[in-house]
């Protein structure tokens, strides 16, 4: 009998995103100076602070190497980033390792496929709706919203609600 994502979220405690893609829409603005800009939606922002403000761990694994990213995160309250990351595992591990997690209490939530070395690790596998077919196939849950546009939210808010922790107000400013 295959077990339903739902019957999972109770289990998580840790959170990794990746951020091209699933922390944004995975467009690139190219400036004229070179510089790469992206856009990150505020109601992600808004969850996982929340998500760390009530005890849960949240991380990211990103090939990409922005340090406003890295700025933007880290003023969120997350301190494991790992940025400029080609093979994910080894981060991934570097993870367990140092908070000596088991695989299936971690969500991972990426779009494309240098994540799924690791996405075939964790407890719970998930990604935006417009990942990529190869993604969508292997993941246990896929969010109804796009990259960048509130599917990281979805993922917390669901495992936050099943855990009791939604609800009670608590100043999360994104």
């Amino acid at each position: 009998m295959e077990i339903s994502y739902k019957q999972i979220l109770h289990k998580i405690n840790t959170f990794i995103f990746d951020v091209d893609g699933v922390l944004t829409n995975g467009m690139l603005t190219i400036m004229p100076d070179g510089e790469l800009v992206r856009h990150m939606n505020v109601k992600d922002g808004y969850a996982m602070k929340l998500a760390l403000n009530k005890g849960f761990r949240v991380c990211i694994i990103s090939g990409g190497t922005n340090q406003a990213v890295k700025s933007r995160l880290a003023a969120l309250g997350i301190e494991d980033i790992y940025l400029g990351a080609h093979d994910k595992i080894k981060q991934y591990q570097e993870i367990i390792e140092k908070y000596n997690l088991q695989a299936d209490h971690i969500l991972y939530m990426g779009d494309d496929i240098p994540d799924l070395p690791v996405m075939t690790k964790v407890g719970l596998s998930c990604c935006p709706n417009d990942a990529v077919p190869e993604i969508q196939q292997i993941s246990k849950y896929i969010s109804n919203k796009k990259g960048g546009e509130g599917c990281v939210r979805d993922v917390i808010e669901q495992v936050l609600k099943v855990n009791g922790k939604w609800n009670d107000y608590f100043d999360a400013e994104a």
